[in-house]
């Protein structure tokens, strides 16, 4: 089967996940179907978004990315609302968009879909300021200074597991107001979801369920607040990985302490600024105001 990119950029994080022959792979993928491909080494935050664009501009079939969520991230930045498809190659820690996508976890798998049975799917992206980000932005939790480069390294996703278990475990609750599409909701939390994507990616390479309700292409942000309420375990075994049916927007999920609603614009306030993160990456804090853009990128997946 002949692929219709022949002209490919791939930018690789060398930083993202652990060691794996990269190039190696690649080329044995596509050398057989004579695509024409290129490489781009990052070094730093933001090179992946600029060697992207330069791509773009050059007029390439297709962006790849190798790397995690982050790297995915910048490499949609720059081809959001272009012609030109993205796709992604697995080699972060959780790497959530395969999971939500439905991509394989597999570099040479993943690498085999440009050249295979694929199709486009666009998705949403979702906007704070000038930020944009594809998974979730949330307030309250600051499981990424808990969970440290090393731990991650050594024990992957499950760093993330047990510095929220420990959140959970501790955590003050802090006043919060949301306008959700000119809704006003008041009340205390520990934490507050607003979620683009529903995946959450892998612990040591299983795959943890979606949050329910999410879907990545309908338009809509969800905000889900846990309260004090929450119960830790229960929280991050049920709610986390599994979000249960709820009957209606403000009704908690199963008397987990748990609230949803949807919208294409979310404004979050609380009294006093809680930490903010975007797809892991620190954003700064409260007030913060998220807006929808559906149909921004173009991402490669594998045909229904």
């Amino acid at each position: 089967m002949s692929s219709r990119y022949k002209k490919v950029r791939v930018i690789v994080n060398p930083a993202a996940g652990q060691p794996e022959p990269i190039l190696n792979t690649i080329n044995t993928v596509f050398y057989p179907h004579g695509i024409d491909w290129d490489v781009r080494v990052t070094q730093k935050s933001g090179d992946a978004q600029r060697f992207a664009k330069e791509a773009l501009e050059q007029g390439v079939d297709l962006v790849a990315g190798y790397g995690g969520d982050g790297t995915q991230m910048e490499v949609a930045n720059a081809l959001m609302n272009s012609n030109t498809p993205m796709a992604i190659l697995p080699g972060g820690t959780g790497n959530a968009m395969t999971y939500e996508l439905n991509i394989p976890r597999i570099l040479q798998q993943a690498t085999e879909l440009i050249v295979g049975d694929n199709q486009i799917k666009k998705i949403d992206l979702a906007k704070i300021n000038e930020e944009n980000f594809m998974l979730r932005a949330y307030a309250g939790f600051d499981t990424e200074r808990a969970a440290s480069r090393e731990m991650k390294d050594k024990f992957g996703q499950l760093a993330y597991v047990n510095a929220s278990i420990k959140f959970l475990k501790e955590a003050p609750t802090a006043q919060y107001r949301a306008t959700v599409d000119g809704e006003v909701i008041e009340g205390e939390a520990m934490l507050c979801f607003i979620l683009n994507a529903g995946a959450l990616g892998g612990v040591l390479g299983i795959p943890l369920p979606e949050v329910e309700h999410v879907d990545v292409s309908d338009g809509l942000l969800d905000l889900y607040a846990l309260t004090a309420k929450v119960q830790p375990l229960r929280a991050l075994s049920h709610y986390l990985f599994r979000v249960g049916e709820r009957k209606d927007r403000t009704e908690s999920q199963e008397g987990l302490g748990i609230y949803h609603w949807q919208g294409r614009k979310i404004t979050l306030e609380s009294d006093t600024p809680q930490n903010v993160w975007i797809d892991g990456e620190d954003y700064g804090s409260t007030p913060i105001t998220a807006t929808a853009i559906p149909q921004a990128i173009q991402i490669l997946v594998p045909k229904e």
